[in-house]
């Protein structure tokens, strides 16, 4: 049983981080009904401007608090994704709005290699350690045995609970209940409408990369804080499994991002601690990453509109 919970609380923590990426791909496809894969890149930038923010913080002033660090620095990098993601709109996706689906996608993914290549000559090819500012000293959850250890988390787990729910929320009300949310839907039910209504589409869209950029740093530094680690690469398959997450829960749809995000965590995590045993050994935790593809496939044939796929007008 305490491995079941353990593995059920690893489950809802990488969940979440999914769940955030997943975010920026389902508010994109909401307006655009296009896939940025360029997304999980924008998140690797995110992370490594934070550790280039830190880094330098602490040299300018030697006595700041990691804490305060880490917030100056992040609030940086969520500044510098939200003008990158812009940029990707501006010169990567707008041209391409009315071009056959596969131009975006191949754009997209032209995007994603020069963001890594850049960022490989910027940061090196090696991983870079990430400093660990909140405790990660572990918090037992159930008594445990002898036998069987006790189910843990760690205040950097409980944090990335907090901040993906928090932000998974806010996002949600500004989608539902603010001007720029109208604005939004409207452009997502019918652009040329919408602009003959006072509502400007390229500012709606540009805005909406802006809001999923501003926001992809902190999915990538809940990753590194966890991870211990950062690096080029760090984004790609992330966000390959954050849009397995996105179609799981309805592409289009915010609370279905989440939901998505939060059952692939779960499955991965469960396939983690039983795949071994259910395979009677044939397959090892190593091959829990497999998983996330097997979902997406089962997804796209049984039900393609995901767990919450809605109609068109009616996705955020």
């Amino acid at each position: 049983m305490d491995t079941l919970i353990q593995q059920l609380i690893n489950g809802m923590m990488l969940g979440s981080i999914y769940g955030l990426i997943a975010l920026g791909y389902t508010m994109v496809y909401g307006i655009l009904r296009i896939i940025n894969f360029a997304h999980g890149d924008i998140l690797m930038v995110g992370a490594l401007t934070t550790l280039s923010g830190i880094t330098l913080l602490s040299q300018w002033f030697p006595g700041m608090n990691l804490l305060v660090q880490l917030t100056l620095a992040l609030l940086a990098a969520m500044v510098v994704c939200a003008l990158l993601a812009m940029a990707v709109e501006r010169f990567a996706y707008r041209r391409l709005r009315n071009a056959p689906r596969l131009a975006p996608l191949i754009s997209g993914i032209g995007i994603s290699v020069l963001l890594q290549t850049v960022a490989m000559l910027i940061w090196s090819r090696n991983p870079l350690m990430f400093p660990q500012i909140l405790p990660m000293d572990p918090i037992a959850i159930t008594a445990g045995s002898a036998e069987h250890p006790p189910a843990i988390i760690t205040v950097t787990g409980i944090v990335t609970l907090a901040v993906t729910f928090l932000v998974m929320l806010g996002l949600w009300l500004l989608v539902e209940y603010s001007r720029l949310g109208r604005g939004m839907r409207a452009v997502a039910e019918n652009p040329q409408v919408a602009s003959l209504m006072g509502v400007s589409p390229n500012r709606i869209i540009t805005l909406t990369f802006a809001i999923g950029g501003a926001f992809a740093p902190l999915a990538g530094v809940m990753m590194a804080s966890n991870y211990g680690s950062a690096s080029f690469s760090m984004g790609f398959l992330p966000g390959i499994k954050a849009f397995t997450a996105a179609v799981l829960g309805g592409i289009g749809n915010i609370r279905g991002a989440m939901l998505g995000g939060i059952l692939l965590g779960l499955i991965e995590a469960l396939g983690a601690g039983y795949l071994g045993d259910l395979t009677g050994g044939a397959f090892s935790s190593n091959y829990q990453d497999i998983l996330a593809f097997i979902v997406l496939i089962l997804v796209l044939v049984f039900r393609p509109a995901g767990l919450l796929g809605e109609r068109v007008a009616q996705r955020a």
